[in-house]
Formats: C-alpha cells, structure tokens, sequence
C-alpha cells in the first residue's frame, strides 16, 4: 500500500499516511484492526462519505480537496454508528481519535505532502 507523509499546516508534525486508492483497499479501509495509532492515518481516495459498520474503536475524519485542503471535519466518530459526508470532497483523512483537536485541524488548513513511497 502506497504511503504519503503530510504534515499539517501550523502543527510542525508529521502523519504517517497509508493511502487506500484501490476498490478493495477503500472497501477494507480500516476494518478489522483494533487501533490506529497516533501519528498516522488512512487516507481513502477518492471518498466523500464514510460509514463505521464493522469497526472497533473511533476516528477523526478529515476531509480535503485535490490541493489537500481541509473542507471538513468530523470528531470522534463512533464504531458501528458513526456516518458522515462532506459535499465536493477529493478524500477523507481517517486519523485516530483526538487527532483532530491534537493537531489544530480545521477547514481552511493545508496539508503538506512531504514524501511519497
């Protein structure tokens, strides 16, 4: 799986991002596993809404544009429960719950791509 490191705009950290652009990767996302954690992230592509059918635990999602620009985001979404959309989104940025608030995110903010693997 193809992985991105994106530093958020104002935060001087750096996400280590896995990067789900194929039907069954999207399809997968991060079922199954039992954390993510800090510092890292799913990056789903293309995605403008998610669902949280058949996951363990919660997540921030984040939500860009092409120039990975922040347009929306979602805090603490809840396993089983938890849907949300953003209108125009390129992507959505899975992040552990907490990241969020931990990291200044917020629409408007850019993320940096440093490097690509």
């Amino acid at each position: 799986m193809k992985q991105l490191h994106l530093m958020p705009e104002g935060s001087g950290e750096i996400l280590e991002v896995k990067v789900a652009d194929t039907f069954f990767s999207r399809f997968l996302g991060l079922m199954g596993r039992a954390a993510l954690p800090p510092g890292s992230g799913l990056l789903i592509l293309p995605c403008s809404s998610i669902h949280m059918l058949f996951m363990r635990f919660s997540i921030d999602a984040v939500y860009i544009d092409r120039q990975y620009r922040i347009l929306k985001t979602v805090k603490e979404l809840r396993p089983w429960i938890g849907i949300s959309a953003a209108t125009g989104a390129w992507g959505c940025l899975e992040l552990p719950a907490g990241e969020i608030l931990r990291l200044g995110l917020e629409p408007g903010k850019k993320l940096s791509l440093i490097s690509s693997s």
